[in-house]
């Protein structure tokens, strides 16, 4: 996993924060897709960036294909997450997003795939081994994967200045929130 980070591409982190931050500018949304394993990664990512100041949405891989694409409005950003960019059900859903006006951010270990090429920006998540013998089952993959969209997490919320108050907004509850609320009214 030491690779991955060194392998970050902070420029391409960047232009997908540019498209992201003109796209709200105009009104547009983020949703975030994947099949398999990688859809477990988008409902993640969907959450975390709502909880740090991005509007954003779990857009269900096939469902998109059949209706759900109806929650992308033209002009909004689609993170699409594949391993090998080559999912042919999600392609199927990527051609329904573009010819409905959405803005593709790929995100995949083959910046030559098929995925990668018709997104705005890909952000590359490669790793050269998955972590055990069959070398199939997604492990390190979606660790990298999660790990670029982290970055581009946190670069949107630098972007947009999000401090204490405006998290605790979106996240009053549990352990978590209560503790943002004993360090304000000063018992830490």
């Amino acid at each position: 996993m030491k690779g991955v980070y060194k392998n970050i591409d902070f420029e391409s982190i960047e232009k997908a924060v540019n498209l992201i931050l003109k796209s709200e500018q105009q009104g547009g949304r983020v949703h975030v897709t994947g099949i398999g394993k990688p859809a477990h990664v988008a409902g993640y990512i969907a959450s975390l960036l709502s909880s740090t100041g991005t509007s954003a949405y779990e857009l269900h891989g096939t469902e998109a294909v059949h209706g759900s694409s109806g929650q992308v409005k033209p002009g909004d950003v689609v993170i699409c997450i594949s391993n090998s960019g080559e999912t042919a059900e999600l392609q199927a859903t990527v051609q329904t997003l573009i010819k409905n006006g959405a803005y593709i951010i790929s995100c995949t270990r083959n910046e030559k795939s098929t995925l990668a090429k018709e997104s705005e920006v890909c952000l590359k998540a490669r790793v050269e081994e998955e972590g055990d013998v069959l070398n199939k089952p997604p492990r390190a993959s979606v660790l990298a994967e999660i790990l670029v969209l982290q970055c581009l997490s946190v670069t949107l919320q630098s972007y947009k200045n999000l401090d204490l108050k405006h998290y605790l907004k979106w996240h009053p509850g549990g352990t978590l929130g209560q503790s943002i609320r004993d360090l304000e009214e000063g018992r830490l």
